[in-house]
C-alpha cells in the first residue's frame, strides 16, 4: 500500500479506517493480479477544500468536479474516498475498461466489486452526476444527517 493511500486512510472517519485497509489490502494483494493496483486520491475533505472544488469551474478556472459545497459531501465526514488505479507502481489511470491482469474483467469493475462486498456505496451507479473514482459507505451517505451530528474531540462526528 502506498504512504498515499496510507495517510488517507488516517484520516478517514475511525469507524471506517480498519474496514478500508481491508479492502485495499484484499484488492491489491488477491484480486489485481497484473500491473495494476489500487490507491485512494481522495479520502476527508474540510469544508474549505469542499468549497474549494465547488467553485472550480464557477467562479475559478476548471472544470466543474463537484456538486456539493463545504458540508454536502459525505467526503467532509470521512466517510468517502475516490480511488485511481497505479499502474507498474508509477502512471496513475482512470480507465475504468482495461484489464492490466487479463483475467477478461476491468480491473476497475474488479475494485469495485470488492468495495460494494464489503457495503460501500459506488458514484458509477448515480444516475445524474457519475463519479467513478468515488465510494462511500453505505448508511452513511446522508449529508443532512450527519451535518446534525455532534463530533467528538477530534472533529468526527460521534455515530
Amino acid at each position: 500500500m502506498t504512504k498515499g493511500t496510507i495517510d488517507k486512510i488516517s484520516k478517514l472517519h475511525p469507524s471506517v479506517r480498519d474496514e478500508v485497509t481491508k479492502i485495499i489490502n484484499e484488492i491489491n494483494t488477491s484480486v489485481l493480479t497484473g500491473d495494476s493496483k489500487v490507491i485512494i486520491t481522495q479520502g476527508l475533505r474540510t469544508f474549505t477544500e469542499q468549497d474549494a472544488l465547488y467553485a472550480q469551474g464557477r467562479t475559478k478556472p476548471g472544470k466543474k468536479v463537484t456538486n456539493a459545497k463545504g458540508g454536502q459531501s459525505v467526503h467532509n465526514y470521512g466517510f468517502a474516498c475516490d480511488i485511481a488505479l497505479i499502474i507498474k507502481d508509477k502512471e496513475v489511470s482512470w480507465d475504468t475498461k482495461k484489464d492490466w491482469d487479463k483475467d477478461n474483467q476491468s480491473d476497475w469493475m474488479e475494485v469495485v466489486s470488492v468495495f460494494k462486498k464489503y457495503g460501500w456505496s459506488w458514484g458509477g451507479d448515480w444516475i445524474s452526476f457519475k463519479d467513478m473514482p468515488h465510494f462511500d459507505k453505505k448508511g452513511f451517505g446522508d449529508w443532512k444527517k450527519l451535518l446534525k451530528l455532534n463530533k467528538d474531540k477530534d472533529g468526527y462526528v460521534i455515530i
